[in-house]
């Protein structure tokens, strides 16, 4: 893996000294919870809410990436359970990498600060993935809250045109949402986690095409529901920058050139002509030099999926690059 993938990044996660993330003897034992958050106080506090009521009990690990509205202090004295751990600047992503560096148990399940998990999803989870060796990963059904709606992209799970093999619990994927899936902590760790590269947004389709390298399934289970209220406090134009960047990246990062250029010129004609757009598209230019330098293209029968995948997400209407 990149040497990015293997080291620890500036700014790291310090472990605060509160909050053990202990399970209780009641609890399932098998799925461990991380949390990546900044500024978003009141969201992650809710979220924690629902955490502590699970009936797996399961330890909850929280990156702070530097948050300055009092997060961390409110997470330590609510919930002194949870393993608290404080960047000294802004992970984005890589915040999850620093909260599993401490997860001792065999699974591992994301979810942000504005989303949490159903009651029972990750016990099923965790024996959907004790009886597949090879699944990886399982990601779940997505409610988007308060008025209990399917999020769009869940249409696109249901429906993945993958094929995979008869034994996976859904459809096969081909990337995942990282708030809304239960990962291997050990494949999670031997795929390089999120690379800090790519910080936040799209972050998870790298990571999904070097999990599938290493010969790992991912699959949709649709038994498995997360909780999404979107947070307000977001910078919508500046993850479309972020996503569309990491976008391209990952295209000349993993695919056959031609299916990177095709990508490319996709984009290009596509994506909105605005600032935005050239801001991304100038920031992924800037990064070719590393990306030539780190190039890893995928098997063939990855990049078959990928081929497939690239077909469907050109009709989705989940996906688009506006804000």
């Amino acid at each position: 893996m990149p040497a990015e993938h293997r080291t620890r990044p500036a700014g790291a996660a310090r472990p605060a000294a509160e909050g053990g993330a202990a399970g209780t003897p009641e609890g399932d034992g098998r799925v461990s919870v991380v949390v990546i958050t900044r500024n978003r106080r009141d969201e992650l506090l809710r979220t924690l809410d629902r955490l502590a009521e699970l009936p797996e009990r399961p330890p909850v690990f929280v990156t702070d990436n530097a948050s300055t509205d009092g997060t961390a202090e409110a997470v330590a004295r609510r919930h002194p359970r949870v393993r608290l751990l404080r960047a000294r600047g802004n992970l984005g992503a890589v915040g999850r990498n620093e909260a599993v560096r401490h997860v001792r148990t065999p699974y591992v399940a994301f979810c942000d600060d504005d989303s949490w998990w159903e009651p029972g999803s990750l016990a099923t989870a965790a024996g959907l993935l004790d009886a597949r060796p090879g699944l990886g990963a399982v990601t779940g059904r997505i409610v988007v809250e308060p008025d209990g709606t399917e999020d769009p992209i869940v249409a696109e799970l249901r429906h993945s045109p993958l094929d995979g093999p008869g034994w996976l619990p859904g459809p096969a994927l081909g990337s995942f949402l990282a708030a809304a899936t239960v990962l291997r902590t050990d494949a999670f760790r031997a795929a390089g986690g999120f690379s800090p590269r790519l910080w936040l947004g799209g972050e998870e389709e790298l990571l999904a095409t070097d999990l599938m390298t290493l010969g790992w399934w991912l699959a949709y289970a649709p038994q498995l529901t997360v909780h999404h209220h979107p947070s307000l406090a977001r910078d919508v134009t500046g993850r479309r920058v972020v996503g569309l960047r990491n976008t391209l990246w990952f295209g000349w990062l993993r695919r056959p050139l031609p299916a990177a250029l095709d990508r490319t010129w996709h984009l290009a004609r596509t994506v909105p002509r605005d600032a935005a757009s050239l801001r991304a598209f100038g920031l992924a230019l800037a990064g070719l030099p590393w990306v030539l330098r780190e190039r890893r293209v995928a098997p063939p029968e990855v990049e078959a999926r990928l081929r497939t995948l690239d077909r469907a997400q050109r009709r989705s209407g989940a996906r688009r690059y506006v804000g």
